[in-house]
């Protein structure tokens, strides 16, 4: 086996990488997403991880890449990043006191042989009232701005999620149970069997 790659810029990524003791390179995976926005919320995100995954394979003569993609449904809507602060807070005020699903596509990928595994996890998440000026404050932290859904489980935004029923990791972006199960059919295992 080559190089292990993570085809992302995500720093929460890539701490969950670090978390598991992989040892990787980074390199992002560019892909037009409008390609996929007609599609149904878990086969948009398991096919942009895909995507993200081929995309940085291609450029390996011998690598195994993972490529993910996370996405937040409200009412069978995606809620994307936020363009700017005033859209951020328009997602959020949709958001609170309500029960959303975030959705985390997987893709691992052989450079070598062309084998790919893609598979997604799936998240529940309860938010806390919120009040306008919580948002607003919360919103000129910065934290929501390049996240799915506009805030962020593992920073200062995890004060507004009451529960979630699911995997925290899948919140975060990369469902390392799945991604571990994975790794194993390339050979690639976390703890020596």
């Amino acid at each position: 086996m080559g190089k292990l790659v993570l085809a992302s810029s995500s720093p929460r990524r890539q701490e969950l990488m670090k978390m598991m003791g992989l040892d990787f390179l980074i390199m992002p995976g560019s892909v037009d997403e409008g390609k996929y926005s007609s599609l149904e919320p878990v086969d948009m995100a398991r096919e942009l991880a895909r995507a993200k995954a081929e995309a940085v394979a291609g450029q390996f003569e011998e690598a195994v890449v993972i490529g993910s993609d996370t996405i937040v449904v409200l009412d069978g809507a995606v809620m994307g990043k936020p363009a700017d602060k005033s859209e951020a807070v328009e997602i959020l005020k949709k958001m609170q006191n309500r029960q959303h699903t975030v959705i985390t596509g997987l893709a691992v990928c052989d450079s070598r042989t062309g084998k790919t595994c893609i598979d997604y996890d799936k998240t529940e998440v309860y938010m806390m009232p919120m009040s306008d000026n919580d948002i607003i404050s919360y919103v000129n932290t910065g934290e929501p701005m390049d996240k799915a859904g506009a805030y962020g489980i593992q920073g200062i935004g995890g004060v507004f999620i009451k529960k979630i029923v699911g995997s925290y990791y899948t919140v975060v972006g990369l469902p390392i149970h799945k991604l571990a199960v994975m790794l194993r059919e390339f050979g690639i295992f976390i703890f020596d069997s």
